[in-house]
């Protein structure tokens, strides 16, 4: 039976952009990153250790990015900066 769910891409201000729903991360490679959460929380500082997965950096060294739905953040746009992509399950 096929999974319904809507997958939502949510960047959180001065934080991580998080998937959420059945969706597989992928980096340029193809490549599938482990899901061991849901949601997912992908990093935008660029400076976690566990990248392309957030390890919570964004707090430490003061990063400020703008967040859905007060900037107009766009996910999609943001998963494409960070050069992964989802593919449905």
């Amino acid at each position: 039976m096929p999974n319904h769910r809507q997958i939502m891409l949510t960047p959180y201000r001065d934080g991580p952009l998080l998937v959420r729903g059945p969706a597989h991360v992928v980096d340029a490679d193809g490549r599938e990153l482990p899901r061991r959460r849901d949601p997912i929380a992908l990093c935008r500082c660029g400076k976690s250790r566990l990248r392309p997965l957030c390890d919570g950096t964004h707090k430490l060294i003061d990063f400020r990015a703008g967040g859905a739905p007060d900037s107009g953040c766009d996910g999609a746009g943001e998963l494409e900066r960070l050069g992964l992509a989802l593919a449905q399950e």
